[in-house]
């Protein structure tokens, strides 16, 4: 059984699309889709209706920080543009789809190897504080027993590792290159974000979990980066009536990947 770790899709249907037509075509039978689905992107109902159908269908589903505000609504206190897009991102869902997002859970377990599913941490779900370094991944991984913990949240890949004699490591992955995953540390991935990648190169980024098939065997982990038609992503944010400057800055983010 191959997962496919999907995280931070933010209504980009061009970067979806790629990421599950590449997890099927590498053999994905399971899915775990790890939160913000919505928000910064063209197309939030149409990737509602998928992430919705995927659940249907047996995949895990977590509510993230951008679902939460746009499931409840923008509140004076944020900045203009994250107001201005999370009330425009409401009036492009339906009631079902909103009580969806307002439904999910903030965290779930998994069969592949003990893992625990959270969008931005283990220590505080709903603080949605980020992983940025060792610091934080540990602080996660020492607030749950669960051997792997795959969080978003985060828009750049990165994998952490703790002993069981307290020392804590991290890699930048290679995109495309199986990790093993001992089963005497415990381990906190961190795919990567499919719908606004921000660490300078635009493909979008997913994760593939080969969980152990015996206590003598390690699971394996595989970044990815799939290209996708970005400019199809920046024309559909310009084609809705979100205000030009805010659209611009969306589209130039994507472009760059930041």
């Amino acid at each position: 059984m191959r997962w496919a770790f999907i995280t931070d899709i933010h209504a980009n249907r061009q970067a979806f699309e790629a990421v599950l037509a590449d997890a099927r075509a590498q053999g994905a039978t399971r899915i775990a889709l790890l939160g913000d689905f919505v928000g910064y992107g063209a197309d939030p109902a149409w990737v509602m209706a998928q992430v919705m159908a995927l659940a249907a269908d047996g995949a895990i589903a977590i509510q993230g920080n951008h679902d939460e505000a746009v499931a409840h609504g923008s509140t004076p206190g944020m900045h203009p543009d994250a107001r201005a897009v999370i009330d425009w991102t409401r009036a492009q869902l339906s009631e079902d789809q909103l009580r969806f997002l307002a439904r999910l859970p903030l965290q779930a377990h998994g069969e592949p190897g003990n893992c625990l599913f959270v969008h931005a941490n283990a220590f505080q779900p709903n603080g949605w504080e980020y992983v940025q370094g060792r610091a934080e991944a540990v602080k996660s991984l020492h607030a749950s027993s669960a051997r792997i913990q795959v969080c978003g949240h985060m828009h750049e890949p990165m994998l952490y590792h703790l002993s069981g004699t307290g020392k804590a490591g991290d890699f930048r992955p290679l995109a495309g290159v199986p990790m093993p995953l001992p089963g005497h540390r415990q381990w906190l991935a961190i795919p990567g974000s499919c719908g606004q990648p921000r660490d300078g190169n635009p493909a979008a980024c997913y994760a593939l979990l080969d969980p152990a098939k015996s206590d003598l065997d390690d699971a394996r982990i595989t970044f990815q980066r799939v290209a996708y038609d970005v400019e199809a992503a920046c024309n559909a944010l310009r084609a809705t009536d979100l205000p030009t400057p805010i659209v611009e800055r969306l589209a130039r983010r994507l472009t760059l990947g930041e």
